[in-house]
């Protein structure tokens, strides 16, 4: 029985899988656990299950002697060093592909309600201002018909494309494979929606110059990694009307912190890293997150394998 450290407790009863077959401690409270409380749990722990917040780098890595398998609750690795992991030899879990549809889902929820103005209208609601019905309320976009760009062509923003279809949209996208220009996509979108990842190339790929490239009626949408989007190049986009809106699931920082400038911008919705925030999803994520974690101490496979240069196997392109 392996003894195993979990930082945060998660949706469905995979944990109680995980319980049944190892020594688990699961951190209790709501927010991540601290930096020192992390290292203590984890330099005795032989399985870690982490989440996207919480950062299991190389020093963390190099001080848990005991570790021998690490799943990350969710698809990107960012917050694990996986050369370091895989250096001591250490498989490193994910969870690819389990929520494509339901952030797929999100972001067209985020086009229709910057462009259709939903959170201001529930506001002009809930302020007691609704008192008769108005030509000129609130008006806002159609996505029905619109040129959406779409930077990054996997698996969820295909998804994207799928569902655009039905709202007879034009779709340009970018991906490694092919698609259009960069600047060709900025130029002529009405909605830009981000699902690529975060990488060392698109790292500030949304900044000064990308926004200034943008149509003055666009809407700017991004489901994927913060920093991807340079957040101050966005506050002033959007306070000199560079752009008409824009609508973000993820932020750099993140969370951002109340009184960051970003929020004080116009026509902008943000929201705390919902993309996969349903049940069925959340639950299915526990489970691979598990399995693969199982897998990882019985010295099987892991599943969902985030590094497979451990089992001699070569990286995905």
């Amino acid at each position: 029985m392996a003894r195993i450290f979990v930082t945060r407790s998660l949706p469905g009863r995979a944990l109680e899988r995980l319980a049944d077959a190892h020594e688990t401690e699961v951190w209790p409270d709501r927010l991540p656990p601290p930096r020192p409380a992390l290292e203590e749990r984890a330099r005795s722990a032989e399985g870690l299950l982490s989440l996207l917040t919480d950062p299991i780098d190389a020093e963390l890595i190099a001080a848990c002697q005991e570790l021998r398998a690490i799943s990350n609750y969710a698809v990107g690795v960012d917050n694990v060093d996986l050369a370091a992991a895989t250096a001591r030899g250490i498989p490193v879990g994910n969870t690819p592909g389990v929520l494509t549809d339901s952030t797929a889902d999100l972001a067209l929820a985020l086009m229709l309600g910057i462009a259709r103005r939903i959170v201001e209208g529930d506001e002009f609601v809930q302020a007691g201002e609704w008192v008769t019905w108005e030509p000129g309320l609130l008006l806002g976009h159609d996505l029905h018909g619109a040129t959406v760009g779409i930077i990054g062509f996997g698996r969820i923003g295909q998804a994207v494309a799928r569902r655009l279809d039905g709202f007879g949209c034009e779709i340009l996208h970018t991906s490694r494979s092919g698609g259009v220009e960069l600047g060709e996509l900025l130029e002529r979108s009405d909605f830009v929606t981000l699902h690529c990842p975060l990488t060392a190339e698109t790292r500030g790929l949304i900044g000064a110059e990308a926004l200034r490239r943008m149509k003055p009626s666009a809407y700017l949408v991004n489901t994927a990694r913060g920093p991807i989007v340079d957040s101050e190049a966005l506050r002033g986009a959007l306070e000199q009307g560079e752009i008409a809106g824009a609508a973000l699931d993820v932020t750099e920082p993140e969370p951002l912190p109340a009184d960051h400038p970003l929020l004080g911008a116009p026509n902008l919705v943000v929201i705390p890293h919902l993309g996969s925030a349903t049940h069925a999803t959340r639950e299915r994520m526990a489970d691979m997150a598990v399995d693969n974690l199982l897998a990882g101490l019985a010295g099987e496979r892991m599943p969902y394998c985030a590094n497979p240069q451990v089992y001699g196997e070569a990286a995905r392109a």
